[in-house]
């Protein structure tokens, strides 16, 4: 039987709102034009695009147009396949285009409506519409777990009960081992089954004092959506975050990637070059976790809410309490561009948290066979950027601390292979995708990087 459907025999809906206040663990971060619609839908027509209370201009420096022409120089002689880039200032829309090929093999261009799978960058969106249903009173963000999925055990029955939803959104199930089965989910197991192993793995602490980052846990969210409303997870993120926000290309699982109109297929590289797969469908079994499709268009819409400019839909207390630093992740500063940039680095509410060269930068990676995607927050500036694309590769990765250092007047890092204009070349940091762990490979399958 589905957790989901025995939660539904637990009668506990818990009232609150969304700035309950989350506690902190190890803190070392700092505080804290819409593009048209591809169908008839009219777009959102509340999005402000006033510039934040207290953000900064972009410097002069900050030139859109040589991102997007470094961004075209990276699908030069199939680099890449395909890449789009959006960029998102004051709500309005600087960029947001795409580049290359959607497939290898039947070349179609990449468009601002192609869907690329996010893997990972959709955990943000778990986190929002938990967000809304505490808003709403259906959660709050100190739930129970077990009292929503009344299977759920771990290893200590005294720290099964002490597991909240606020826990399971910011990786502090207690948890010893990262990524805990997430081997059991590449080798095609069902959630389900994998999902009540997590009775045998080992714990490394009780639930809310330390930090491993998950995938099968954290996808536990969606079983106490179903029990909290009655209706299932990826329904609900359609009719709460896609629909309102006019995310309208964006779509959930491999149903919904396959049946968009135009779509991003994953690449691998082998001996002759790039080659296009077909999509895998082990994580798409994790929703909250690796679930969503979105186009750049839709992710212009997703950073235009994530920072401040839909409050009709996303409002300023439900994401400062998104955004708020929760527990501190030291392994966020050891490989590539976090190296040298990131000084303090924590985990929030399906986002982390950097202090990049002494600045706030809410972001997220993602990754699974064949895509590649990298997002991130500067309140400072009031700027979203959104990095896709459809191939195991590093070199899209040096776009975004490109363009964070120009944002952000830090003195510009090696980070692109390619000239940002006549005076500029940036040399590519090749150790390590800044998107994936310290020594993992290549061409591993994995949704979560961390």
């Amino acid at each position: 039987m589905r957790w989901g459907l025995l939660g539904l025999l637990v009668p506990l809906t818990l009232a609150s709102t969304a700035q309950t206040p989350l506690p902190l663990a190890r803190n070392t971060a700092p505080a804290a034009q819409p593009l048209p619609a591809r169908t008839s839908t009219p777009a959102p027509a509340a999005v402000s695009t006033a510039p934040m209370p207290g953000s900064l201009p972009l410097p002069a420096t900050f030139d859109v147009s040589a991102f997007e022409r470094a961004a075209e120089q990276m699908t030069i002689g199939q680099r890449v396949p395909g890449l789009a880039v959006a960029v998102v200032q004051n709500g309005r829309v600087l960029s947001a285009k795409g580049y290359g090929v959607t497939d290898v093999s039947s070349p179609q261009p990449v468009n601002a409506h192609t869907v690329f799978r996010l893997a990972s960058l959709s955990k943000a969106f778990a986190g929002t519409l938990t967000g809304l249903l505490v808003q709403d009173g259906s959660l709050r963000w100190d739930s129970k777990v077990g009292d929503y999925v009344p299977d759920f055990q771990l290893s200590d029955p005294a720290a099964t009960r002490k597991v909240t939803v606020a826990d399971l959104l910011s990786h502090r199930v207690g948890l010893k081992s990262h990524n805990a089965f997430d081997r059991d989910i590449e080798g095609n197991a069902e959630y389900y089954t994998v999902a009540h192993r997590l009775a045998s793995a080992p714990l490394s602490c009780q639930p809310g004092q330390c930090y491993a980052y998950q995938n099968v846990a954290f996808s536990l969210v969606g079983d106490m959506v179903f029990a909290a409303t009655g209706g299932f997870y990826e329904q609900a993120v359609d009719r709460r975050i896609f629909k309102p926000l006019g995310m309208n290309d964006a779509s959930m699982g491999l149903a919904g990637i396959e049946s968009s109109p135009s779509w991003a297929r994953p690449h691998v590289r082998s001996r002759n070059g790039w080659v296009s797969i077909a999509p895998k469908p082990t994580y798409y079994r994790l929703a909250p976790a690796a679930g969503v499709n979105a186009s750049i268009s839709d992710m212009a819409q997703w950073l235009a809410a994530q920072t401040g400019h839909r409050p009709d839909v996303l409002p300023a207390p439900l994401l400062a309490t998104l955004h708020a630093p929760i527990i501190s992740t030291p392994d966020q500063m050891r490989s590539g561009w976090r190296r040298q940039r990131v000084d303090a680095a924590s985990y929030a509410i399906g986002w982390r948290v950097f202090d990049y060269a002494g600045h706030q930068v809410v972001f997220h990676a993602g990754a699974v066979q064949g895509y590649r995607g990298l997002i991130a927050l500067v309140p400072e500036r009031d700027l979203g950027i959104a990095v896709l694309w459809n191939g195991e590769s590093s070199v899209p990765s040096g776009l975004l601390p490109a363009m964070l250092d120009r944002a952000l007047e830090v003195p510009a890092g090696d980070w692109l292979d390619v000239s940002l204009d006549d005076s500029d070349l940036l040399m590519a940091d090749s150790q390590q995708d800044p998107g994936e762990p310290a020594g993992s490979a290549g061409s591993k399958a994995t949704a979560s990087p961390d």
